[in-house]
């Protein structure tokens, strides 16, 4: 038998200490840079193996005995299926070599837990999340490989692709470097990728395999009869997750003999189960009680294959401690692994997830399934309203739901809401496009989105989350369009072209502009049309066209003075303005600022006349009225003031000084520019411009305020 090995990491042997984790064990479902914590003491066997990786790193490659320079990083593939410990292997040479590469590890699964291949935008994004990189919201694949090639290409660095499902997933991510080592895990061979020798894993040697049930038996068991460990380890043809689930049926009967086990293992296959691992989990599974054996079953359905005590209370309906108690025996069984966090989080072993999936379709109702899904989806968004109402603690009805909330749904500060969330994000993002795809349960598809988004937002903020919101919404328009919801189609198409707006990609923005304002229309929603015409017209705004701007400014401002909705008017009315002010059409430039101070003057915007005045003075003086740019100035810098606003003061006094020089006196501008300075010392006042900008912000939601 080869030389084998296996991690064994995350599980039990008694109460206090961690069983083994060897099978199927795969990484989270997200990159991360650095190494993974030292498993040395912990890994058995796999000698042979871990050499031969070790010594094809060395080997020279074909483009080296060719006389060519190596373009590409070096891959080394561990092939086999999973239960064999494929993963841990990697995780082990990653470790061996970590040293080797001083620019960290990185890693990304590249399946999904039902076998779906992880896109590369996906995987790229979260790659370049892990080199602290930011890439643009809604960029192209592409776009986003070739960022993540540039990022790697001056860097030495580790790649540990988990779980690849085919050739063109791995060959999109390998670094245009032979600086860097691309360590993948696969079923089967990647053919097209060229140099690349699969190392493939079959059971455990008998000498490791022996060893690794004793971690769980204990030495007694297996020095009384060792035969029968040997005997054990052939009848599970010595594969890491057979032997992990028959160690923690032994721990669990410690006056149970080896040759026990073996027996009805062997009557188990009489039954015709299949393969030995098959046989081993019908065999733990059957002793589970029926609401711990439904409880199992429903993992199946858990996002990402991450499960927690809230998600297991939910899909069952039992209490959070109880399910904190099961979660703790299915771990000591062998049954889920443990996932290195500071919450208790679990992960469903891969090879276990088919056999999950066979029980519930055989056991249990798609009735049944609905409704545990259902349960999952709304414990989720009771958290995230939670995890959001927290920073919210000014806010009386924030505390009043806090208040009406049961204790184990409550955080106990926002430290620990964002904590909370920044853990379990990559779960909770595979939630809401599991619930996206459901198609059945969509009412709580869109909820679920609406508190991510709004969590994400309070805790960390619009553009920190910008790329991670952008797939969000993408999801809310996939909803609203298969729903026929108009209201949620034009929000969600005004939330995406405002990322695309922020990331320069103004075209693709102005489409979805124009999608929303006919989305808007249909839902005869006002707001949706007034914010979709005006962001038309500021994307005419930001490609140069002008007329085009002022005209969708100007179909806006009819619409707001329809609707008597006067502060809105105001600022349109300065929208204008600006866009005639670049056109040199100062003549009308001039009417539309005094339109806008007087529409400021009529709502009591201290601030809003002052910014106004100033722009019209800046206009004045465009058009060699500087006398009366003067005057208008002064008015200007009164309003600020008044407003209290010393930056634009300090900006007004400045303008006031060129002004003055033009005039020919020298004496009183730098009396103002004076004045400037001891506002604001060496600092130096923020654009005018950029102010306002800032100031026409706005943000649509697709829901009511009850969540």
């Amino acid at each position: 038998m080869t030389d084998q090995a296996v991690d064994t990491e995350g599980t039990k042997v008694s109460a206090e200490e961690q069983r083994p984790a060897a099978g199927a064990s795969s990484t989270p479902g997200f990159a991360r840079a650095g190494g993974s914590p030292s498993m040395k003491g912990r890994f058995l066997g796999r000698t042979r193996e871990l050499k031969e990786l070790r010594a094809d790193i060395e080997r020279a490659g074909l483009d080296t005995l060719a006389g060519r320079k190596a373009p590409r990083a070096r891959v080394l593939l561990i092939a086999g299926k999973p239960g064999f410990g494929r993963t841990a292997l990697a995780e082990e040479l990653v470790r061996q070599v970590a040293d080797d590469y001083p620019d960290g590890t990185l890693r990304a699964r590249l399946t999904e837990p039902d076998g779906t291949p992880v896109p590369t935008e996906r995987t790229a994004r979260d790659l370049l999340a892990a080199l602290e990189l930011t890439a643009p919201p809604g960029a192209a694949e592409d776009d986003l490989v070739e960022a993540l090639r540039e990022a790697l290409a001056t860097r030495r660095a580790l790649l540990l692709l988990d779980d690849a499902a085919d050739a063109e997933q791995v060959d999109a991510l390998l670094p245009d470097t032979p600086e860097c080592l691309v360590v993948a895990v696969s079923d089967g061979p990647l053919t097209g990728i060229s140099d690349v020798r699969p190392c493939t894993l079959g059971g455990l040697d008998t000498k490791s395999a022996v060893e690794l049930l004793g971690r769980y038996t204990g030495s007694v068991r297996i020095t009384v009869d060792p035969r029968a460990a040997e005997g054990l380890v052939e009848l599970c043809a010595a594969q890491p997750a057979a032997l992990v689930l028959a160690g923690g049926w032994l721990a669990r009967r410690p006056k149970a003999a080896l040759a026990d086990l073996a027996k009805q293992l062997c009557t188990e296959g009489d039954e015709g189960l299949g393969p030995v691992l098959d046989r081993v989990f019908h065999l733990v599974y059957a002793e589970l009680s029926p609401a711990r054996a439904q409880m199992l079953r429903l993992f199946s359905l858990a996002p990402a294959g991450l499960v927690d005590p809230h998600t297991a209370s939910a899909l069952v309906g039992c209490s959070v401690v109880a399910a904190e108690s099961a979660l703790d025996d299915f771990a000591g069984l062998g049954l889920l692994r443990r996932v290195e966090s500071p919450l208790a989080q679990y992960e469903v072993p891969g090879c276990l997830l088919p056999l999950l999936r066979s029980l519930t379709e055989s056991e249990d109702r798609p009735a049944e399934l609905q409704l545990a899904r259902a349960r999952m989806l709304e414990r989720t968004v009771r958290l995230l309203v939670s995890c959001r109402a927290i920073t919210e603690t000014d806010s009386s009805p924030a505390r009043e739901k806090l208040a009406g909330m049961p204790s184990t749904l409550r955080f106990k500060n926002p430290r620990a809401a964002a904590d909370w969330l920044r853990i379990r994000q990559p779960a909770l993002l595979a939630s809401a496009r599991l619930a996206a795809a459901d198609g059945e349960l969509d009412t709580l598809a869109r909820r679920l989105m609406t508190a991510l988004v709004r969590a994400m937002a309070a805790h960390f903020g619009t553009r920190a989350m910008a790329p991670e919101l952008y797939g969000i919404h993408r999801l809310v328009l996939d909803v609203a369009e298969r729903r026929k919801l108009p209201r949620e189609k034009a929000a969600a198409l005004l939330n995406l072209a405002d990322l695309d707006a922020r990331t320069g990609r103004i075209r693709e923005a102005l489409a979805r502009y124009r999608a929303a304002l006919d989305a808007g229309r249909e839902a005869n929603e006002p707001y949706a049309t007034g914010r979709a015409m005006e962001s038309v017209g500021g994307a005419h705004q930001e490609l140069g066209d002008w007329d085009r701007a002022a005209d969708w400014y100007g179909r806006a401002l009819a619409q707001r003075l329809a609707r008597d909705e006067r502060v809105d008017a105001a600022r349109l009315h300065g929208r204008i303005a600006t866009v005639h002010t670049f056109a040199g059409r100062y003549d009308e430039a001039l009417r539309s600022w005094r339109s806008a101070v007087t529409g400021h003057r009529r709502n009591g915007d201290v601030a809003g006349v002052a910014r106004a005045l100033s722009e019209l003075a800046r206009v004045q003086e465009y058009s060699g009225l500087s006398e009366e740019s003067l005057h208008t100035c002064q008015e200007a810098i009164e309003w600020a003031r008044r407003a209290e606003d010393v930056r634009l003061r300090a900006a007004l006094q400045l303008r006031l000084a060129d002004t003055l020089d033009r005039l020919g006196d020298p004496v009183a501008a730098r009396l103002h520019r004076d004045a400037a300075e001891r506002m604001l010392g060496d600092e130096l006042p923020e654009d005018l411009s950029a102010r306002e900008h800032d100031a026409n912000a706005y943000e649509i939601r697709s829901t009511s305020a009850e969540d």
